[in-house]
C-alpha cells in the first residue's frame, strides 16, 4: 500500500497556493480545481465554488453558523432511508427541486408541464390491469381516474408507462406505515391501450403535511411555514423516444392550493372533478355518484426537448455574459477549443 504521504506524479502537478486570504480564496480554489479533466464538472464547480464563497463574505457568516448547516446537513442524511429522501424533501421547500425540473425538461406550451417527484416515490409498485383499483382504503372516497396520452401533433399514444401514487384518505403514503411489508398500496403502474387512454380506480386526494418528524419539518417551523400540501396524484410517464415526465394533478379548491409547501402548483396542471354520468357508471362499472378526474396529458419528444434545452442554455449563458461556452446535450461547458 503507497504512503500517504508519496508525491503526486508529475502528470498530477498542484498549482502553488499562497497566502490565502478572504480575497483570493476563490480564485486559489478555482486554480486547484482548473486541472479536473471533465469540463462540465470543472464549470459547475467553478460556479458553485464562486457562489458558496460569496454567499459567506456577503452574510459574513459566522463559525457557529457554519457547523450548525453542517450539523443540519448531517441530520439530513440521517433521516434518509430505502422508502423517504430527506435531502428531495430539503430541495423541495427550497423550490430547488421544480427549478432543476423546470430547467432539465423544459415544455413546450401544448405540453404537459412536470413538477416535483417528491420524497415518496418507491420502485416497487405493482402493474395492473385498465380499471384496477389501486387503493385499499375504504374509507376514501371513491374516484375514476380516466385519462388520455398524446404527442404534441395529437397523436394517442400506446404503451406508455404511466406510474401513479397517493395518500390514503389520512393523508398518508403506505411508506409511511411501519407495517407496510412488502405490499403497496395506493401506487400502481398502469399503460396506456392503443387510443392512449388510461384508467383506473382510486381514492378522491386529500391534503396532507410533509414530514414534520426531521430536520426539514424543524427548518420549516423555524422559518414561519406551514408543512402542507393541496389534494393532489402523482403520475410519470416513460416511452422510449420521449422526454421523461414526471408530474401530478391537482383537486381544484383544495386547501394549500395557493401555498404549497414544496411549490408544485401550476395552473394547468389544477383540475376540477366531476362526478360519473349514470352512461359511464356502468361503461366502467363504478357505483353512480363516483367522483371522476380526467386529463389529457400530453408528452414531448426526446427531439423537442433536445433543441429547447439547447436553446434556453444559449439564452441563459447570453444573459449571464458568458463568453467562449459551448452547449453540450443542452449544458453549458467552456470551449476548450
Amino acid at each position: 500500500m503507497a504512503s500517504s504521504t508519496t508525491k503526486p506524479a508529475a502528470a498530477h502537478k498542484v498549482p502553488e497556493l499562497k497566502n490565502l486570504t478572504i480575497d483570493n480564496i476563490t480564485e486559489n480554489v478555482h486554480r486547484i480545481n482548473s486541472q479536473c479533466a471533465d469540463p462540465r464538472l470543472k464549470y459547475v464547480m467553478e460556479r458553485l465554488v464562486t457562489h458558496l464563497h460569496d454567499f459567506a463574505r456577503e452574510t459574513r457568516l459566522s463559525f457557529d453558523e457554519w457547523m450548525a448547516g453542517i450539523q443540519f446537513l448531517t441530520q439530513v442524511g440521517q433521516k434518509c432511508t430505502d422508502v423517504r429522501q430527506e435531502f428531495i424533501l430539503l430541495s423541495d421547500i427550497v423550490g430547488l427541486s421544480l427549478l432543476v425540473d423546470s430547467i432539465d425538461h423544459p415544455k413546450p406550451p401544448s405540453s404537459t408541464e412536470g413538477t416535483v417527484l417528491g420524497p415518496f416515490h418507491t420502485h416497487d409498485a405493482e402493474t395492473l390491469s385498465p380499471g384496477s383499483q389501486i387503493s385499499a382504503d375504504p374509507a376514501g372516497t371513491p374516484l375514476l381516474v380516466a385519462c388520455t396520452v398524446k404527442t404534441t401533433s395529437g397523436k394517442p399514444l400506446s404503451g406508455v408507462k404511466i406510474d401513479i401514487w397517493e395518500t390514503d384518505s389520512k393523508g398518508k403514503y403506505d411508506v409511511q406505515y411501519e407495517d407496510r411489508g412488502t405490499n403497496a398500496d395506493g401506487r400502481a403502474i398502469v399503460t396506456s391501450d392503443e387510443q392512449g387512454v388510461f384508467w383506473f380506480k382510486a381514492i378522491v386526494p386529500v391534503p396532507y403535511p410533509i414530514p414534520e418528524d426531521g430536520p426539514v419539518g424543524r427548518l420549516l417551523e423555524k422559518l414561519g411555514r406551514h408543512c402542507w400540501r393541496p389534494s393532489h396524484m402523482h403520475f410519470m410517464f416513460e416511452k422510449e423516444g420521449f422526454d421523461h415526465l414526471v408530474t401530478a394533478l391537482y383537486v381544484r379548491g383544495s386547501d394549500y392550493e395557493t401555498t404549497d409547501a414544496v411549490f408544485g402548483v401550476k395552473d394547468s396542471l389544477i383540475v376540477a372533478l366531476e362526478t360519473v354520468t349514470p352512461e359511464q357508471a356502468k361503461e366502467y362499472n363504478v357505483a353512480e355518484g363516483t367522483q371522476l378526474l380526467t386529463y389529457d396529458f400530453v408528452l414531448v419528444t426526446d427531439e423537442e426537448t433536445k433543441k429547447l434545452r439547447h436553446d434556453e442554455a444559449v439564452k441563459a449563458m447570453k444573459n449571464l455574459g458568458r463568453e467562449g461556452m459551448i452547449i453540450v446535450n443542452g449544458l453549458p461547458v467552456p470551449d476548450v477549443d
